[in-house]
């Protein structure tokens, strides 16, 4: 199996101040676009043929994540995320496209969902981290 090069507990953690400004109302609807991204891209079969499971499962990590209620922790259990992404060949093309298709949605994250711009910055740094952190394949 392989490992990547990075140490996840040196993954800064974004802001807690996001959810403040987005809320969860907004943070889901941004997910929501990213998995619209994500049933679009080449890695589509990675995931189930009604997506949207998993786009409220990512929201419900995202909003705790960003300051919010530990939603995925109350419904889910231990988030475990490199545990539960084993099944799926994440190598680092599959990843690149993962964040081409997070960074298309962000772009517009400031007007349409209320991102404040002075953490976007941190929270694309936390998604190369926790997605390099995904990878499982060479």
């Amino acid at each position: 199996m392989f490992i990547p090069p990075i140490n996840p507990q040196q993954i800064a953690t974004p802001s807690r101040e996001i959810y403040s400004a987005m809320g969860q109302e907004n943070i889901a609807r941004m997910i929501d676009a990213l998995y619209v991204e994500l049933e679009a891209s080449s890695i589509r079969e990675m995931f189930p043929a009604d997506m949207k499971v998993s786009a409220e499962k990512s929201a419900a990590f995202f909003i705790g994540l960003l300051g919010g209620p530990p939603l995925y922790q109350q419904r889910y259990g231990n988030p475990m995320l490199r545990a539960r992404h084993l099944p799926f060949p994440i190598n680092r093309a599959a990843r690149d496209e993962w964040l081409a298709c997070f960074e298309r949605v962000l772009e517009h994250a400031p007007g349409r969902y209320n991102f404040p711009t002075e953490h976007l910055e941190g929270f694309r740094e936390f998604l190369r981290g926790f997605s390099l952190w995904m990878m499982n394949r060479n």
